[in-house]
Formats: C-alpha cells, structure tokens, sequence
C-alpha cells in the first residue's frame, strides 16, 4: 500500500465497481468515488453509483461529465440497436476508449488528492471480451501514469488496482456478500429503464444471472 491512505474508486453503479468499492475500503483506504456520466443510454446506473458510494462510506463521490456521444460507435452512445446475449466478436456494446477516459479521469483526481492508488472494477473472465478490460491493460496503463504524471515522476508511485480481474462472476458476488454489498442497490443492463430495471436479455444481463446462479444465491435483479 502507498503512503497515501487516500484511493479513488471508478464508481459505475454495477456490481463490480460496488465490490471494488468494498474491497478498497476493507484494504485501509480513505475512498473517493469517481463516476462518469458519458453520454450513456443507461443513466440510471449513475442513481445506483450514488447508492452504491453512500451504502459503502466513500469519503466523497463526485460524477464528472463528457459527452462520448459526440464520437459515437458504441450501442451505449448512438443510435445502434443493444444486441441480445451472445453475438459473436467484440461486440457493439463496446465504448472506444472508455476505460482509458475514465482511468484519466482517476488519475487526475488522484494526483489532487495526492492518492497513489487507483481502483477499477476491470473483469477479463466473466465478460463481455471488451480489449479494455484485459490485465495487459491495466499494467500499461498503470506505466503511463507513471510517466505521465508530477507524482510519478517526482518518484511517488501511482498504483493502479483491479481486484476483480481474474475472478468469476460467481467469486464477485460471494466476496460481495461477504463485504455486505448490497446488490439490489446496483444496476447492471446496458437497456436499464429509468427506474434501473434490467431487460433481461443483453450480455450485462445475462452475465450477472449467471454469477448469482452459480454462486447459489437469489438474484435481486429487478426486471421491466
């Protein structure tokens, strides 16, 4: 752990970010939520990231805005149908560059809060195969904060922390229960309602069914 006992947290309002939240908090750290509003179809995973930061003690939770609509070539940000479970490839789902934007985002955070330690809710098991998610990732990015950075190069190195990385959907959810996440507080679908019910069809959907019926516990996922 850094000297600092201050972390930022990508907060998303899914089950993931929500564990990673827990997980930072059980290690020691004083954690500042940061989430961002893209441009994203599904805005009311924003309302579940305020949820989820206040259930777990974030010191602070702020939601920073860009508008990734403006590139568009993602189901989550243009006019492109959100397919159903199993599609073949990278699918459309995938936002170009949004784990690096939101990463920079931690960073520059980080750097205010002189905090040496970044956590994401990053998965490269159970997933959707987004090239972002991947541990090869997170270790170059992780290298070009170093480089990038006052704090790093004045030898204060930044960390950059995916605990969910190599585990299974089922893993998530025990050591969510275990770090008492709240799981109904969360909302995961990529076709979320206002409300933050799910449509039980795309690969959000389905991957989060998956991991709560492998893990032997009632999903309280709520269904349009």
């Amino acid at each position: 752990m850094s000297a600092s006992r201050n972390a930022v947290v990508l907060v998303s309002g899914g089950m993931d970010s929500a564990v990673t939240l827990a997980i930072a908090r059980e290690q020691g750290f004083t954690c500042h939520a940061l989430s961002v509003a893209y441009g994203q179809r599904h805005t009311s995973e924003l309302a579940a990231a305020g949820r989820v930061a206040r259930m777990l003690g974030a010191a602070a939770h702020k939601t920073v805005s860009i508008d990734l609509r403006a590139i568009g070539g993602s189901a989550l940000t243009d006019d492109i149908e959100v397919p159903a479970h199993g599609a073949p490839g990278i699918p459309v789902t995938y936002v170009p560059a949004r784990n690096t934007i939101m990463l920079s985002l931690a960073l520059g955070w980080a750097e205010v809060l002189a905090a040496g330690d970044i956590y994401c809710g990053v998965n490269a098991v159970d997933y959707s195969g987004y090239p972002d998610c991947r541990p090869e990732f997170v270790a170059a990015y992780e290298r070009l904060a170093n480089l990038a950075t006052k704090a790093g190069v004045e030898g204060n190195a930044l960390h950059v922390r995916a605990p969910l990385i190599a585990m299974t959907k089922a893993e998530i959810v025990r050591e969510g229960l275990r770090l008492g996440v709240d799981f109904a507080e969360t909302v995961s679908c990529y076709r979320a309602d206002a409300e933050g019910r799910a449509c039980g069809r795309c690969d959000a959907c389905h991957l989060r069914a998956e991991g709560f019926a492998a893990a032997g516990v009632a999903d309280p996922t709520r269904y349009a």
